[in-house]
């Protein structure tokens, strides 16, 4: 309908290459916990585990479509953080259709500067962003570098955050909650 889209397109064949990595690290991790108390005290079997889940989980463009829109619409009535619209009649498990945003990333400090944002009212906003997902909602972005984070620089959102790639989102309990706020 002529807005702007950005399309996140997973490469052909990943799953595959990845299975076979994952594959690899499995026999990895079992010789390292056969063959080293130390490696039996760190436990790569289950990190491998982890990282399986992880990655199966990256793997799944819908899934993380659903991650954003779920972080939408905590934020919809925020004036902190943008995250994208999700374009759900184009996305599949292997495509990713959204709005496209423009900012500064957020490592780019004397660019932010240049544009005229406030770095000190940016860290506490990004603190107030942080504890609002953690608890207020117990649902958060788990995969917040640079990368993943830009500022708005012009127009009616500027300064806001724009949070971009959904793909590990964490979740807490009420408890997870309490303990950390202790």
């Amino acid at each position: 309908d002529g807005r702007e889209a950005a399309v996140k397109i997973l490469r052909p064949g990943i799953s595959r290459v990845i299975a076979h990595d994952i594959a690899l690290l499995k026999v990895a991790a079992e010789l390292v916990e056969k063959l080293s108390a130390d490696g039996r005290r760190l436990k790569p079997r289950e990190v491998v585990n982890e990282f399986e889940k992880i990655l199966g989980d990256e793997l799944d463009l819908s899934r993380e479509a659903a991650n954003a829109s779920q972080l939408r619409r905590n934020f919809s009535t925020s004036n902190l953080l943008l995250v994208p619209e999700m374009y759900w009649d184009f996305c599949t498990p292997e495509v990713m259709v959204m709005e496209r945003m423009y900012g500064i990333p957020i490592s780019q400090v004397d660019a932010l500067r240049a544009a005229g944002l406030d770095i000190s009212k940016l860290a506490a906003n990004g603190v107030e962003i942080f504890y609002t997902q953690v608890f207020r909602d117990g649902y958060f972005h788990a995969d917040m570098h640079p990368g993943n984070v830009q500022v708005a620089a012009t127009g009616q959102n500027a300064g806001q955050y724009i949070a971009l790639d959904f793909g590990i989102m964490g979740t807490l309990t009420d408890s997870d909650k309490n303990y950390l706020a202790q």
